[in-house]
């Protein structure tokens, strides 16, 4: 049986099944760009963040932040970075701030992938119960053999194939959203652990200096 013979099998809630599936794999796919681009350039460029910093040099520090404010942690570093001579504190709480400003831009879709995982199955429950009933309403035990056997067949596969998909659909999307919530996990931790780091750099410099070192504007 073809594609298109078992799309037809499965009934009427095979259409809202494919618009989730559709509209999931879009979802999916901007992701794994995003979050392929995040875990490709993020660690080299706070690393040379880091060090251009740790040297003092907080105009190149700024200028690398610039040209990579695409990435949330580069986001965070700059919000801190950028302010008028704040103090250790003004400088965490700016990070902190920052860095619950991205959260969303990190958990983007999650919601989406949730309604699709919870309503694909139950969709093809519904066509489950579809199906039998077009079998039940077909089913005559007077005519077993008969011309009516075709409908009670028919029932049958919507109820077993509409099940199928649904299940198809959510544990596909499943498998990817989890992925995208152990990634986001990792992300937070190292969020937290870059922006512990610049912190105890800024600390370092604010008491030495007296006074902050990044530049005003």
């Amino acid at each position: 049986m073809g594609i298109t013979n078992l799309f037809a099998a499965g009934g009427v809630v095979m259409w809202p099944l494919l618009a989730f599936s559709v509209v999931g794999f879009g979802l999916i796919i901007e992701r794994v760009v995003f979050w392929f681009r995040v875990n490709r350039t993020q660690g080299r460029v706070v690393r040379e963040v880091l060090t251009l910093y740790r040297r003092g040099n907080v105009v190149a520090t700024l200028d690398k932040l610039q040209k990579n404010a695409d990435l949330p942690i580069a986001r965070i570093f700059l919000a801190a970075l950028e302010l008028e001579e704040p103090n250790p504190e003004e400088f965490r709480l700016a990070l902190e701030s920052e860095a619950q400003a991205e959260i969303p831009v990190l958990k983007r879709f999650n919601n989406m992938f949730d309604t699709i995982i919870s309503l694909a199955p139950l969709l093809g429950l519904l066509g489950t119960v579809l199906g039998l009933i077009t079998s039940f309403a077909s089913l005559n035990l007077g005519d077993v053999g008969g011309s009516k056997t075709a409908n009670v067949t028919a029932g049958i596969s919507e109820a077993l194939v509409s099940t199928a998909a649904g299940l198809i659909v959510a544990i596909f999307i499943l498998m990817f959203a989890n992925t995208f919530r152990g990634m986001y996990q990792r992300q937070i931790a190292l969020i937290q652990e870059y922006g512990g780091q610049l912190e105890l750099l800024y600390r370092r410099r604010y008491e030495k200096g007296g006074r902050s070192y990044a530049p005003t504007r």
